[in-house]
Order: structure tokens, then C-alpha cells, then sequence
């Protein structure tokens, strides 16, 4: 079901993703044929993609040529410095320490105990997505690591509420590296968005210039199956 949402999102909640590629004129042309986005400039040389008028996600210029082409997924918290002193005490690390970013927000990034790299978001005027769960958008990030318990206990008691608490329905899942890549792949987060044909979305990328990393495979959210763009960034496809 797609879902509008203007409020903030609750602590541990994923509100946001972007993608850090070398040509963002080249990912608006990827992602605007494969989802139908379009794009506004954002701040800097990002520009925020929207999906019907509902921002969806970011594509910025990566600062350094040598860093990974990625996608990040960005965990909601209302207090991003009190958050990474929570992850460091829990045997985490700060990769990049709380940053405002104009009047949108405070921006920091994390890596857990296995050394997977995530990011916070405290909200400002940008609480983050304005539809998710809809084809085009996320739907959903699974975290492949080496250590399934450890990850439980990490995530679980840094995100309870938004993982366990009454009610939840968390958008975030946790499996074995070797369930799906090989077991040499370092742990990652891999961001999903939603498609309604995936055999259509797959001949798609492969248009566009992207290549099929693992093909579709069936998990306990839906039929997934990994992709890369046109410049290498991986992410998934999800139809449920």
C-alpha cells in the first residue's frame, strides 16, 4: 500500500536514502526512466528526486572519486549526537559525526560492530520520505552481515520501539551475508525499492546501462532481486 507521511518518523525508523555517484546528471537519467522520478536541486550539488510531487530520495556528487558508489539508508532519531553516543558505548563506530545541513536537518553516519555503514537523520524542515512503500519508492533495507545475533542485539536495543515495540512494523530485516552474495561480500545495507512487474523493471535496468548482480530470489517480504545502476551502485528490487 503506498502511504503519505508528513509527520516525523520515530526513532530507528529508515526516512531517507541517497545515492553517492560520480555523475548525478547520469543517475537523474537512470532513475528518472527506471522509477519515473523527477528532480529538484536540493543544496549543493544534490538534487532531491520526487515521485508524483513526494520526495523520495537524494542523488549527490560524491566529494571524493575514491569513495564507493553507493546507496545509504538514514535511520530517523530525534537527537543524532545522543544516538552516536549510544552506537560508540555499543561497540559501534562514527564515521562521519553530526552535521546540519541547512535548515533540513542534522545528517551523521554510523557503522555497527561488523563495520556496515548507516546513516541518521534528526529532521528539521525535511522529515524525510513523503511516500514510501509505493512502486518507485522504498520499500524496504535488509542488512546482510556476518553475525545475525550480534546485529539483533545491536539494532535491538539501539531502535526497540521501531524493531519490537508494540505495534511495530519495521521496513528493516537482517540475514546472513552468504544467504544471498558471497562470503567474502563485506556487510552492508541494501536498499529496496518497491516495482509492480519486476521482470519489467529488470529488462529496464539493463537498458539503461545497469546489470543484474543476483537474480530474483523469493524472501518473507516479497521477490527481490539485486541490481546495480550505470554506475555502480547496488540496490534491490521488490515486488510484493
Amino acid at each position: 500500500m503506498a502511504e503519505n507521511r508528513a509527520s516525523v518518523y520515530g526513532e530507528g525508523v529508515p526516512c531517507w536514502v541517497d545515492a553517492q555517484l560520480s555523475d548525478v546528471e547520469a543517475g537523474k537519467r537512470f532513475y528518472g526512466e527506471l522509477f519515473g522520478w523527477t528532480f529538484e536541486t536540493a543544496f549543493g550539488t544534490s538534487v532531491l528526486a520526487r515521485l508524483d510531487g513526494e520526495p523520495v530520495a537524494t542523488l549527490a556528487q560524491k566529494a571524493d572519486g575514491r569513495l564507493p558508489t553507493v546507496w545509504t539508508v538514514y535511520f530517523a532519531t530525534p537527537d543524532a549526537a545522543a544516538l552516536t553516543r549510544r552506537i560508540t558505548a555499543a561497540g559501534g563506530q562514527v564515521v562521519m559525526a553530526p552535521t546540519g545541513v541547512e535548515d533540513l536537518g542534522t545528517v551523521a553516519l554510523a557503522a555497527d560492530p561488523g563495520r556496515a555503514v548507516f546513516g541518521l537523520w534528526q529532521p528539521g524542515t525535511h522529515p524525510g520520505f513523503g511516500r514510501r512503500h509505493a512502486p518507485g519508492t522504498f520499500a524496504w533495507v535488509e542488512l546482510y552481515t556476518r553475525d545475525t545475533a550480534a546485529a539483533n542485539t545491536f539494532y535491538g536495543d539501539l531502535f526497540h520501539e521501531a524493531l519490537f515495540g508494540e505495534g511495530a512494523e519495521p521496513d528493516f530485516g537482517r540475514a546472513d551475508v552468504g544467504d544471498v552474495f558471497a562470503a567474502e561480500m563485506p556487510p552492508h545495507f541494501l536498499t529496496h525499492f518497491r516495482v509492480a512487474d519486476l521482470d519489467d523493471a529488470l529488462g529496464a535496468v539493463q537498458r539503461l546501462g545497469g546489470r543484474i548482480q543476483v537474480p530474483p530470489f523469493e524472501t518473507s517480504y516479497g521477490r527481490v532481486a539485486v541490481v546495480t545502476d550505470n554506475q555502480g551502485a547496488s540496490f534491490a528490487l521488490l515486488r510484493r
